[in-house]
């Protein structure tokens, strides 16, 4: 499908992620990643801070109010509660976590998981979407999200380089 991989190698895709546990039959998988010059330690907190904002295009999806650029020492993210904010209202539901390793959630039908990878030079930051609804919409989702998450992950690596 158009735009369901970007800057993943082959062994990512292969690789398993939480949300395969959680949608059996996807219309729709899409993988993320980036290499962030950061231990997984230092990238962990900017990954759990998706609670507070997207940290994607702000003018678009977060109604124009700027992604916090500093760390708020949130405890960590447990099943049940907000995945992520838009707008300052939170949205979705955090499904599973796993403390420095992957951070799962469901947002509007979609299931998506984070998964922090230690390697020599860093972390990979790798994220994967998978939805069963909507299979009419799928090419959009992606192309859409493909836009949107490259921008996330390439911010949250930042922070957490510039940290």
């Amino acid at each position: 499908m158009i735009g369901d991989r970007w800057g993943v190698r082959d062994d990512e895709v292969a690789r398993h992620f939480p949300c395969d546990d959680l949608v059996a039959t996807p219309v729709l998988q899409a993988w993320r990643g980036v290499t962030v010059a950061a231990a997984p330690a230092e990238l962990w907190p900017w990954v759990a801070q998706i609670r507070l904002a997207p940290y994607s295009y702000d003018w678009i999806d977060n109604a124009a109010r700027r992604s916090p650029r500093e760390l708020r020492g949130l405890p960590e993210p447990r099943p049940g509660e907000n995945f992520t904010a838009v707008g300052g209202r939170p949205v979705g539901c955090v499904l599973s976590v796993e403390p420095g390793v992957h951070y799962t959630g469901r947002i509007m039908g979609t299931v998506v998981s984070y998964l922090l990878v230690a390697e020599d030079d860093g972390t990979r930051l790798l994220m994967k979407l998978v939805t069963a609804r909507a299979r009419w919409a799928a090419p959009l989702l992606s192309v859409g999200d493909l836009v949107m998450a490259r921008r996330q992950l390439l911010t949250l690596g930042r922070l957490a380089e510039r940290d």
